[in-house]
């Protein structure tokens, strides 16, 4: 599988959409339309520089990406309020190295072992 297809991919296992269901079943706020949009945008647009840059690209362009996405996502978080917590945490942090594995990084280089995520994580 190509590199961009492998990267592109990952936009399936955004959580985001679940992530909106909690405003309906638990009355939680912080997961409106709006929000779970801006954090979906932060993502694919990780992914997109991700494939821009191509599977060539040295492993500092690459982490750049990532922690851009990481920081804007700590914004967000600042923001909104309590909108990244435990479960939330877990699933970005997941996806976060899932993106690192497709990306040609090694995750446990990251974040004492954690992942990249990690590196600049406030949540």
């Amino acid at each position: 599988m190509s590199y961009q297809k492998r990267i592109r991919e990952l936009q399936a296992e955004f959580p985001f959409d679940r992530w909106r269901s909690y405003l309906e079943e638990d009355d939680l706020t912080q997961y409106t339309q709006e929000n779970c949009s801006r954090a979906f945008t932060i993502l694919k647009n990780q992914l997109s520089s991700l494939i821009a840059l191509g599977e060539d690209a040295s492993e500092s362009e690459k982490l750049a990406t990532f922690q851009i996405a990481v920081e804007a996502l700590n914004d967000l978080n600042s923001e909104v309020g309590s909108f990244i917590e435990t479960g939330e945490r877990e699933d970005l942090c997941e996806l976060f190295n899932k993106i690192a594995t497709a990306a040609g990084l090694e995750v446990s280089k990251y974040g004492n072992g954690e992942g990249p995520a990690s590196e600049w994580r406030d949540w």
